[in-house]
């Protein structure tokens, strides 16, 4: 059984990383794509995992695909596709570690998944199917995305979802939205930023926010707030949990590993979103946010990802 099984893109992120002699910027080629962070990160804790996902069949896809073997990720369901390029993100790093982001995705490989391509048998063993949005943005992969999160919901499976939104990937702002709500009905844990409220809710206040996602059938709802942890909100009510001071580098990843940690502790729990407490909830995003202050400590997502024994050390240490 694994813990967390992520759908989506998986693609190489070439993170600025200084500059050479001659001071030209250097990147950096980092495995990247959120739901393959969130699943790399529960990995890297201790859960077992899987991915579903489509690559070119080119030296990048071969790299995705090691990269999710050599972090003990299940990717038999993680297709490699002569007639399609690895889509590529080229990540500029400003001086407080945000991040602006410029996509070749045009042919993209993880555009094209297909129903065929889901591996019903892995969800069926998964605690938890965890998507987002990119996924939505071009068909097919957008009818692979809600034909997963369907038979999920039927066979039972816990459905999570962090929409991720990435402007430049989307055609216009009405059709993301559009499609990013489209999803809501289908989840039971949601976690969006506060830059995402407006879009995903017609609310900029996070509280407010919080009571439409629940209207919307989600049993959890996690609005992160940056610097100021995030605010979690169920049917017993809402709660702040603050963050962890880090010396941030690279936000890359910052709000996956949140949402791995917290899909990992909830895992382990071995209960349903909607049978956990508030209590339990925030402390599940406690340790979130412990892994996401060591997370942007370092370059690239994945490779900065902690161990568990440095989240138990740096939730150790803040007490």
């Amino acid at each position: 059984m694994y813990n967390v099984t992520a759908l989506g893109e998986m693609l190489i992120d070439f993170t600025e990383q200084g500059k050479n002699k001659d001071g030209q910027n250097l990147f950096a080629q980092n495995a990247g794509g959120a739901p393959a962070n969130v699943v790399a990160c529960v990995s890297k804790l201790g859960g077992k995992t899987a991915f579903i996902g489509k690559a070119g069949l080119d030296m990048h896809g071969k790299f995705l695909k090691q990269t999710l073997i050599a972090n003990g990720i299940n990717a038999n369901g993680f297709v490699l596709d002569k007639n399609y390029f690895t889509t590529l993100a080229f990540v500029a790093v400003a001086p407080n570690g945000e991040r602006e982001f410029s996509f070749a995705r045009q042919h993209g490989a993880d555009k094209m998944l297909t129903k065929k391509d889901v591996s019903v048998d892995i969800i069926r063993n998964s605690q938890v199917l965890h998507v987002g949005s990119v996924s939505m943005t071009d068909c097919p992969s957008a009818d692979a995305t809600l034909f997963a999160v369907k038979t999920a919901k039927k066979l039972g499976v816990t459905v999570s979802y962090d929409p991720n939104y990435r402007k430049s990937l989307w055609a216009n702002e009405a059709l993301a939205i559009k499609k990013m709500r489209s999803l809501l009905s289908y989840a039971d844990i949601v976690k969006i930023s506060d830059e995402e409220t407006l879009l995903l809710t017609g609310e900029t206040d996070y509280v407010k926010a919080g009571e439409v996602l629940l209207n919307k059938g989600v049993s959890v709802a996690i609005i992160t707030l940056g610097k100021d942890g995030a605010y979690v909100v169920n049917k017993e009510g809402g709660a702040i949990v603050v963050g962890f001071k880090a010396n941030a580098v690279d936000a890359t990843g910052a709000g996956d590993s949140f949402f791995g940690g917290f899909l990992y502790k909830l895992t382990e729990i071995g209960k349903k979103p909607s049978e956990i407490s508030l209590n339990e909830a925030c402390d599940f995003a406690t340790f979130g946010n412990a892994v996401a202050s060591l997370c942007v400590e370092g370059y690239g997502a994945i490779p900065s990802l902690p161990t568990m024994d440095a989240v138990l050390n740096r939730i150790k240490n803040k007490a």
